[in-house]
C-alpha cells in the first residue's frame, strides 16, 4: 500500500484537497516505475477514482493498468477511497492525502496537476480552481480583508 503525503504552509485556509467528485473526477498524474524490472514509464500517467478497467487474466478491475513495454508484465492501481483534507496546522504536518493498492508498480513522483478546493479558515469562505502545480497560491478573501496563500507544497510517495 502507498500513499500520497501533503505537507504545506496553509496561512488563512484549511481543508485543502482535490476538486473530485464524479461530475468533474480529479485526474492524479505520476510518475510510474515497475517493480519487476524497474524500467520508469517516460511520460507521466493519469488515473482517476471513478474510472476502472480490466485487469488481465483476473476478474478484476483497476484505476489504473499498465503493460511494462520492458518485461511486457502487466500491473496496476486502485485508489482505496475518496481524498482526504489537508486541514491547517502549525507548524505544517505531513499528511497522507490519497492511498493506492499497487501491483507491481510504485508511484514515484506525483503532479499537482488539476483544481484544488480550500475553506477560510476564519471565513469558511469556498475557494476552488486552486492551482498548486507550481508549488504555491495566492488569494484574497473578501470577508477576512486578509490574504491567503499556500506557499511550501511538497509531494511525498510513501508506505501507507
Amino acid at each position: 500500500m502507498l500513499a500520497l503525503a501533503l505537507t504545506a504552509d496553509l496561512n488563512g485556509v484549511t481543508d485543502l484537497r482535490p476538486d473530485d467528485t464524479a461530475d468533474a473526477p480529479f485526474f492524479y498524474t505520476f510518475k510510474v516505475q515497475c517493480t519487476s524490472c524497474r524500467e520508469t514509464h517516460p511520460n507521466p500517467v493519469t488515473m482517476n477514482r471513478f474510472e476502472t478497467h480490466d485487469v488481465s487474466g483476473s476478474r478484476g478491475d483497476a484505476h489504473f493498468v499498465w503493460k511494462c513495454k520492458n518485461c511486457k508484465r502487466e500491473h496496476s492501481a486502485s485508489i482505496k477511497a475518496s481524498p482526504t483534507s489537508y486541514p491547517h496546522s502549525d507548524p505544517p504536518k505531513k499528511q497522507n492525502i490519497l492511498e493506492f493498492d499497487c501491483r507491481g508498480l510504485e508511484f514515484t513522483e506525483f503532479r499537482a496537476e488539476g483544481e484544488f478546493l480550500a475553506t477560510g479558515l476564519q471565513s469558511n469562505t469556498k475557494f476552488a480552481a486552486i492551482d498548486i502545480s507550481e508549488g504555491e497560491w495566492y488569494d484574497y478573501d473578501e470577508k477576512t480583508g486578509e490574504e491567503v496563500s499556500i506557499t511550501n507544497v511538497k509531494w511525498e510517495i510513501r508506505r501507507a
